[in-house]
């Protein structure tokens, strides 16, 4: 009695497996991918990213999905990640929206726009005031679905050779500046370049660049821009909450199982926490480091602010009246950065602002 029950109790454990496995293999199937980041590995937080959020992938499947990271230029130069993404040339992308606003100048707002929002309002934005929704109506055109996957925090201002004191002294300078910012910043006289992290050193060093901007402390110090240019300016107003996305082409997209753009979903966002928190971590003992080392940090004069917020309020009106898709992101997020500072200047402003004033007697 006590084999034939064994023996009825291995049939059906064998019957569950022989239903266990197929299900197995259509909801968590085998799949090798290729992701290729805009930055350079030398960037340990920006290209470190997608190396955890990778990770945390093939952890979240045990090894069934495995999606390999490869530095820009490995596989195609940095500013055409989300290129090779569109034509299937890879799966996905970890890259910065604003990069392809030669696409279509609204790609900017998913990265950031100048005056727009800081980091906090930027993912909330995203994830529960219609941003993700918006950036995605345009993106399916262009054969993408973006993920949120990162955000540096508001940025510098940059590296300069020289004083910049008045809006004249932006006049006929060359430089390095990411996405739609350079539309804006060209209104003041400067000329601006867009060119990949790893470019920008020598750029400045041989004089074809007379400023650049990247992220911040952190990143600045690696890149070593304070010897070839020693003032440093602050605030970077054109990215007061930089966040880079994934990028996955739209038809291997919508093939993966639920389970799977579950994990990329959830994945992504801890990328987006990892990398923000890091930066915070590591801005602080660099910026000390910086400025050991030489560098002259300086604030850009409320001239400079004023002329570049007209500046970019006069190019916003200009595209809205062409692009309706523009205006309608732009009014969205206007809108919602508007009503945030009702609620950050009651309490999220006045607490940092007390505790900078008396961060020394506690």
């Amino acid at each position: 009695m006590q084999r034939r029950r064994f023996l009825q109790g291995a049939a059906v454990a064998a019957a569950a497996g022989t239903v266990a496995k197929p299900a197995l293999a259509q909801s968590m199937p085998e799949l090798r991918w290729r992701l290729t980041s805009s930055f350079p590995k030398s960037l340990d937080t920006l290209y470190g990213a997608a190396e955890a959020f990778a990770k945390a992938v093939v952890e979240a499947t045990d090894n069934r999905f495995q999606i390999q990271v490869f530095a820009g230029g490995e596989i195609v130069p940095p500013l055409q990640a989300a290129d090779a993404v569109q034509a299937g040339t890879v799966e996905m992308c970890h890259s910065s929206s604003y990069y392809y606003f030669g696409k279509d100048p609204t790609f900017a707002f998913g990265t950031a726009v100048p005056f727009g929002l800081n980091s906090r309002m930027q993912t909330a934005w995203m994830y529960f005031g219609g941003g993700m929704e918006l950036m995605n109506d345009l993106y399916q055109k262009f054969n993408l679905y973006g993920i949120p996957a990162g955000n540096t925090g508001a940025q510098m201002g940059g590296w300069f050779r020289k004083e910049i004191k008045e809006v004249a002294d932006l006049k006929g300078l060359k430089m390095r500046i990411g996405g739609f910012a350079g539309r804006v910043i060209a209104k003041l006289g400067v000329v601006p370049q867009q060119i990949g992290g790893g470019e920008i050193y020598s750029a400045l060093e041989k004089g074809t660049l007379d400023a650049c901007e990247w992220v911040g402390p952190y990143d600045d110090e690696k890149l070593s821009f304070y010897k070839v240019a020693q003032y440093y300016y602050y605030p970077g107003w054109w990215e007061g909450g930089p966040m880079i996305h994934n990028f996955v082409n739209l038809d291997r997209w919508n093939a993966l199982p639920p389970a799977y753009k579950s994990i990329i979903r959830t994945a992504s966002s801890m990328a987006n926490e990892w990398m923000q928190a890091r930066y915070d971590a590591g801005n602080p003992a660099a910026l000390k480091r910086l400025l050991a080392a030489g560098a002259q940090l300086r604030p850009f004069s409320p001239a400079i602010m004023d002329a570049s917020l007209r500046a970019a309020l006069d190019l916003y009106a200009e595209v809205s009246a062409e692009n309706a898709d523009f205006k309608k992101v732009l009014d969205a997020m206007m809108a919602f950065r508007n009503d945030q500072y009702l609620w950050w200047q009651v309490a999220e402003l006045s607490y940092d602002s007390y505790l900078v004033r008396n961060r020394n007697r506690t």
